[in-house]
């Protein structure tokens, strides 16, 4: 099985912030109570702690009380699903999605984390087909560019995988992560001093940022500029130590293999 990306850390794979849906037309609603609209509001508020505190195992069991009391809110489903993936339970996850898809056929959301659980399983080709549905629903949508470039470089497509990441950069700007995987689509594609320039952009930017710290040392050494290199990795591994495992890197964060090699010439030499 693929190793799980949790997108929360670098592609905006799952959608935490808080849909919050409506029950579709066709569902009988009980008329609540004022005892009732409490205790609901309070558990919304305490599964959306307990994610922020990535104490998911909490959060899902505050979900599930809630679809005891609103069995049709795709909402809640959906949001259950994303406590699930962030606990690898991915196919529990898919049936969430599941429930909610058929509850709010025309909600993208759904089909976004749907897509990331599916990634997770390495049904690459199944989580393209909802990232292109999410598409259909919003065409500007820049997390669904980038999710769909992820599942494009699982399958090894790395010309398509790069398109999808230029255009999510374009969409939004700030969106640093689609403009990481860009440069390092980049890369694979062997434009490498513009992989370089790109990485370096964006380092101006965002300074703090590991990820590009670690590839930007990787680039750098393969290219024979080794104290610049060593400099960044200083800094990358100051930042999050996880770059010095390269099954992490190659499979969890999923840098491309032309990346992770450059990565394991640089780590074999140190």
């Amino acid at each position: 099985m693929v190793k799980l990306l949790v997108s929360l850390l670098f592609t905006v794979l799952l959608t935490l912030s808080g849909w919050v849906g409506t029950i579709p037309a066709g569902f009988a609603a009980t008329e609540p109570t004022p005892a009732s609209v409490e205790s609901i509001e309070d558990l919304r508020t305490k599964a959306f702690e307990a994610t922020n505190r990535g104490d998911f195992a909490r959060a899902e069991t505050y979900w599930t009380q809630l679809l005891e009391q609103l069995p049709n809110e795709p909402a809640i489903w959906s949001n259950r699903g994303n406590a699930e993936v962030s606990q690898n339970k991915l196919e529990a996850a898919i049936a969430d999605y599941n429930r909610a898809i058929e509850l709010a056929p025309d909600a993208p959301d759904p089909y976004l984390n749907r897509g990331t659980a599916l990634e997770g399983l390495g049904q690459w080709d199944a989580a393209i087909a909802d990232y292109n549905r999410v598409l259909e629903l919003d065409p500007q949508d820049p997390a669904a560019y980038n999710n769909r470039g992820n599942a494009e470089a699982g399958l090894g497509q790395w010309d398509a995988a790069a398109a999808d990441y230029q255009k999510a950069a374009e969409l939004a700007p700030d969106f640093a992560f689609a403009r990481a995987n860009y440069t390092l689509a980049l890369y694979q594609l062997g434009q490498v001093d513009e992989a370089i320039r790109t990485m370096k952009n964006l380092l101006r930017k965002y300074p703090q940022f590991a990820d590009m710290r670690a590839a930007l040392t990787a680039a750098l050494w393969v290219k024979g500029e080794r104290g610049e290199a060593e400099s960044n990795w200083v800094a990358a591994v100051g930042l999050d130590r996880r770059y010095k495992d390269l099954d992490w890197v190659a499979h969890t964060r999923r840098w491309p293999p032309a990346m992770v090699e450059a990565l394991e010439k640089f780590l074999t030499l140190q």
